[in-house]
């Protein structure tokens, strides 16, 4: 798949948006309200000519949080076929976009590096990309999001826009805030103590190296899934008043129990996906009609089964179609049963 693609804002996550498409074969147009950036983008390799979102198959919208609604609906009235985005906080943004045309989305990939200089082509791969899609979303437009996202690398996971917010908030969103914070504690200390920081070892500097991330991002950021982010940080200050009274009576076999839980679901996080496994392929008789590709999808990423390759067949008779799903066959049972459960009345075969 290849052809003309869009990218309105030209920093980091832009950036690497466009060497990565260029380097699949797309020709990419490229803009930005910074001159420089847009000098850079072309300099860099990544965009093959400044321009407007005009005739564009697919446009990606990486602005800052606070630019990205103006910005899609820039998209849009440029005459863009498909719009995608990859703001971090993706209830707003949902809301008060209701397009057919519109995609929301948020790849889980960044680099401490800033701006489009920090571009690179490799930045999504194997990292998660989600899609929020809504009920105004198309399914061709959702399935040509989702197939671009996966030629550049990246894993779908569907879900709904809130649940994003609310889980970004638990592993990106608070992490960071946790992290400035530990810096500035040792930066306090260090003023008083300066052989601090040289003390800094491997685990201190791993748990704190995302404070090194670009601050201007985070106010936007932050106040837009503010909810979110204040019911976490709740959580996590609980969690430490818990520890510290653990500490303070002294009791070892509490926090060996409540680190040894950490530590298990450390190791158990998801890796990347193996390369030697059976396929099985699921059928979906489905109505052909908006919002049934997301809400299949969406089913799949709740219950932690992933998607290889995804196409919907449209029935030239009636306002029918057929969802084809590639899934691992470990898992097809749990998807053509979660499917069952929900009305649906799949079928499947082993991938030869």
């Amino acid at each position: 798949m290849a052809g003309k693609a869009g990218i309105i804002g030209l920093g980091l996550i832009g950036g690497s948006i466009g060497i990565a498409l260029r380097e699949a074969g797309w020709f990419v147009v490229g803009n930005d309200i910074s001159e420089e950036q847009r000098l850079l983008a072309k300099e860099l390799g990544a965009v093959d000519e400044i321009g407007t979102m005009k005739d564009v198959d697919i446009a990606f919208v990486a602005t800052p949080v606070s630019g990205v609604v103006d910005a899609v609906r820039q998209a849009i009235d440029e005459g863009a076929s498909t719009v995608t985005d990859v703001g971090s906080v993706k209830g707003l943004i949902a809301e008060k976009v209701n397009s057919p045309q519109f995609v929301p989305g948020h790849p889980m990939a960044g680099s401490e590096q800033e701006g489009i200089k920090g571009a690179r082509g490799d930045l999504f791969r194997g990292a998660a990309w989600v899609l929020t899609p809504n009920s105004a979303t198309d399914d061709n437009h959702f399935a040509q999001v989702r197939a671009v996202i996966v030629d550049l690398g990246a894993d779908v996971v569907v879900i709904d826009a809130d649940s994003h917010d609310e889980l970004v908030a638990v592993v990106s969103h608070v992490p960071h805030l946790t992290a400035g914070a530990l810096m500035c504690i040792a930066d306090n200390h260090s003023q008083e103590h300066r052989p601090l920081l040289r003390l800094a070892a491997g685990g201190f500097r791993d748990m704190t190296r995302i404070a090194a991330g670009h601050p201007g991002i985070w106010p936007d950021i932050c106040m837009d899934n503010a909810d979110a982010i204040i019911g976490v940080l709740d959580e996590v200050i609980a969690s430490l008043k818990e520890t510290q009274k653990i500490i303070q009576g002294k009791n070892k076999d509490a926090l060996l129990e409540k680190l040894q839980q950490a530590r298990i679901a450390r190791v158990n996080l998801p890796t990347g996906v193996p390369h030697d496994i059976d396929l099985d392929i699921v059928r979906i008789p489905v109505l052909d009609q908006p919002g049934e590709l997301a809400s299949l999808t969406r089913l799949a990423t709740e219950i932690d089964v992933n998607i290889y390759d995804l196409e919907i067949a449209h029935s030239s008779e009636g306002k029918r179609g057929v969802v084809i799903m590639v899934v691992p066959s470990d898992k097809s049972e749990r998807l053509v049963g979660g499917l069952m459960a929900n009305g649906y009345r799949p079928s499947i075969r082993t991938m030869e």
